[in-house]
């Protein structure tokens, strides 16, 4: 009897000593609470730039189209696509017969003009007659020059023949212009800003633009024209821009990216690292860092995105800090340490 006694005694001293063990692990296993390590920097107010960047077309300051009033046997072709030409230069020359023609008329005439004109200061013509041969003459040579510019072909801007559709020799028929001329110095460009600028933006406001075919350069050039009305449609307005183009490297049909300075703000800036975007909605907050050690979860509005750095126009102040690594582990109103 006494040995079961005994038997029963290790065995409640046996589950006592275990209990106590579990509860131990148990108390262990419980993690204790950690408080989170972030990096902080300080919002600071300065004068934004408000730039905006809009696609566009590089186009050719004017376009002429040459071609003679009636159709006529070309004789002469002098350029070539991809030649530069001055103002005046002779292109081509067409048929000369008809005005050849007119040149010896226009000679008898100037002969016949001067005679009547002794006889009429002498008194052997009447006026009457004098201003009638006068006439006639004038005309002529009004007719004269208009068979010369549809004769020999000038053209009537400086720039690159960019089209030649007929040869030497062939009959022009006026299906097609014998060259088209590009200007290209200047060049200009029409952009589409948006109606929400449209105060913003004035006739000679400074632009700059780049152009994929030209990488590492930038070019300046200035609003030149303003269109009067808003496309229904896209809620646009049409703003014309010149650039000089010096040195011919811009050419029409260019792709570019023209960047429209719209003047200056007094923001707020932040680091772009410092935003985080609310799942599911379109909202952002930002983990602002309050006297006590805790953050706070701040909604914003942002305006534009400055290259690491992105404007804040509500919701900020100048001077508050605000976390910019360390945000998944936060919660609004959590302590945290502060790197």
């Amino acid at each position: 009897m006494k040995k079961n006694f005994a038997i029963l005694a290790v065995l409640v001293t046996a589950l006592s000593c275990g209990g106590n063990g579990s509860k131990k692990a148990d108390e262990a296993a419980v993690p204790a609470e950690v408080t989170p390590n972030v990096e902080v920097a300080v919002a600071q107010a300065r004068n934004v730039p408000q730039e905006a960047i809009y696609a566009s077309t590089v186009e050719a300051y004017a376009v002429n189209n040459i071609m003679p009033q009636q159709g006529g046997r070309i004789r002469k072709i002098n350029v070539e696509v991809g030649d530069y030409v001055s103002r005046g230069q002779v292109l081509a020359e067409m048929d000369r017969l008809q005005l050849d023609q007119l040149a010896l008329q226009i000679q008898n005439d100037e002969t016949e003009y001067q005679r009547l004109k002794s006889l009429y200061e002498e008194g052997g013509v009447s006026q009457s007659d004098f201003e009638t041969a006068e006439l006639g003459y004038k005309m002529r040579r009004t007719n004269y020059k208009n068979v010369e510019e549809n004769t020999i072909l000038r053209s009537p801007i400086t720039g690159f023949v960019t089209a030649r559709n007929f040869d030497a020799g062939d009959m022009f028929a006026m299906s097609a212009p014998l060259f088209t001329v590009q200007q290209v110095v200047p060049v200009k460009l029409h952009v589409g800003i948006s109606e929400s600028e449209y105060a913003k933006v004035k006739k000679g406001d400074q632009v700059t633009l780049t152009v994929d075919a030209l990488p590492g350069r930038s070019f300046s050039g200035k609003v030149d024209r303003l269109y009067p009305t808003i496309d229904a449609a896209t809620h646009t307005f049409k703003a014309e821009v010149v650039v000089p183009n010096a040195d011919k490297a811009l050419r029409p049909g260019m792709y570019a990216r023209v960047t429209v300075n719209f003047g200056n703000r007094r923001s707020v800036v932040v680091p772009d690292q410092c935003l985080v975007k609310q799942e599911g909605t379109g909202t952002r907050f930002i983990y602002v860092l309050q006297a006590d050690g805790t953050v706070s979860y701040v909604p914003v509005k942002t305006g534009r995105h400055i290259g690491s750095e992105y404007e804040i126009t509500e919701g900020l102040s100048d001077g508050q800090k605000v976390v910019v690594k360390g945000q998944a582990a936060l919660k609004d109103g959590v302590k945290v340490n502060v790197l």
